[in-house]
């Protein structure tokens, strides 16, 4: 039972940060999101469903539940998005070249992290396999 209860709590932490994640780019909104449906899945398959259906979250959290792939589409609008916002923090620290390196340690891992992640397969339709 105390099991259950924390895993229910930080799953809804989880949430929380994933949610903050959507408006704050350096916290990631999907490995908290995922961690949050794994905690779930292990606790309450009533809150563990109701992030599988969300309107935001479910779709993504579906797929990587299924085969534990993203789309190709959301891989490379994750990847301009974190290309994007370090290079604006990157612009904005130009008098601190030591932290413009570190940012951009990290933009680099986070780039090759996205880059790694498996993607969806695509579906081949069947007259293209019939000839």
């Amino acid at each position: 039972m105390i099991r259950k209860s924390l895993f229910i709590v930080v799953g809804w932490c989880c949430v929380l940060l994933g949610i903050i994640g959507v408006f704050l780019p350096l916290l990631p909104t999907t490995p908290f999101m995922i961690l949050a449906l794994v905690l779930f899945a292990r606790s309450s398959p009533r809150l563990h469903r109701m992030l599988l259906e969300n309107r935001w979250f479910g779709p993504g959290l579906r797929q990587w539940e299924k085969d534990r792939s993203i789309s190709r589409s959301t891989k490379l609008r994750a990847m301009l998005l974190v290309v994007l916002t370090f290079a604006i923090s990157i612009t904005i620290l130009s008098a601190r070249p030591l932290l413009q390196l570190m940012l951009l340690g990290l933009m680099s891992g986070l780039l090759l992290l996205l880059w790694r992640l498996r993607e969806t397969p695509l579906a081949v339709p069947d007259q293209v396999i019939r000839k």
